[in-house]
């Protein structure tokens, strides 16, 4: 049995990769794939990925090309989610902060640097005209850190995956002021060059058994009800979010990454782009 670490956010999106570990669908290819959830995001997956804590991570887009671009020895994959992310900008329950216009130059709640929140903060300033050299971060860590933030004031406005954000938005934790979807597929599945040199076959197998589980997943009897009852959800978001996702069983496109990389260098987040080859497998 070959052990493979992997990490994800613990996420809706991942819950087909649980349900092939659950159901021994890697074992039966001699794989004893090790999940391990990481709340704070794509910054600290980069970083994990650096330092050989895991094997291969389910990742933002942007964060994981910009990381690539900077010396992460890794390389994408496959596309994971096709369809973009819904980011939802969220301020305090009780911030008399009420649209998205009202957050220019305040001080965005992330993550840590290089994650998701951190870098759609560029594109969603880059979309309302604002100055991009204004913006000002606090690191919060995980989304109980965005929480304390906004309500002691440390930071103005904290942007998060839209459904998962809901129930606080339910509870009046946060006001939802807006959303910015990403340009493009938002999740994809990144590997070490370390062990895509050594495992070739065992990265296909992988690959083979999830693309099973995805191409399936919208199909299996109640599955709106299983992901509400696991994420605390309610049923009605679970049902809108999961019309609006698509998974992919492809490579992530020249075209689409070089649309992630001309972005980011717009946005002078990183320096030049890389050949296709240097990030995709």
């Amino acid at each position: 049995m070959k052990k493979v670490r992997i990490i994800g956010v613990p996420e809706h999106f991942n819950l087909p990769w649980h349900l092939a570990i659950e159901e021994g669908a890697f074992e039966q290819r001699g794989i004893d794939l090790e999940w391990t959830d990481i709340p704070e995001g794509t910054g600290r997956m980069c970083q994990m990925l650096r330092e050989n804590e895991t094997d291969i991570a389910l990742i933002l887009t942007e964060g994981i090309v910009k990381d690539i671009t900077a010396g992460n020895p890794s390389k994408i994959v496959q596309t994971f989610v096709q369809t973009p992310l819904k980011w939802g900008i969220h301020v305090n329950g009780s911030s008399n902060l009420n649209s998205i216009s009202d957050l220019q130059n305040k001080k965005v709640a992330i993550s840590r640097f290089g994650s998701g929140s951190h870098l759609m903060a560029f594109v969603n300033a880059q979309n309302q005209g604002w100055e991009t050299n204004n913006l000002s971060f606090e690191i919060i860590h995980n989304v109980d850190g965005a929480v304390n933030a906004l309500q002691e004031g440390t930071a103005d406005y904290f942007m998060w995956e839209h459904f998962m954000t809901k129930p606080l938005v339910d509870k009046g934790i946060f006001k939802r002021v807006g959303d910015c979807p990403t340009p493009w597929p938002c999740f994809v599945v990144a590997a070490t060059d370390k062990f895509l040199n050594e495992n070739g076959s065992i990265i296909r197998h992988i690959l083979e058994v999830i693309n099973t589980y995805t191409e399936e997943f919208k199909i299996i009897p109640s599955i709106d009800r299983t992901i509400a009852n696991t994420f605390e959800q309610q049923l009605e978001d679970v049902q809108e979010w999961l019309k609006i996702t698509q998974w992919s069983q492809q490579q992530l496109s020249a075209k689409e990454l070089s649309k992630v990389q001309d972005t980011l260098q717009s946005l002078n987040l990183i320096d030049e782009k890389l050949p296709t080859d240097k990030i995709l497998n």
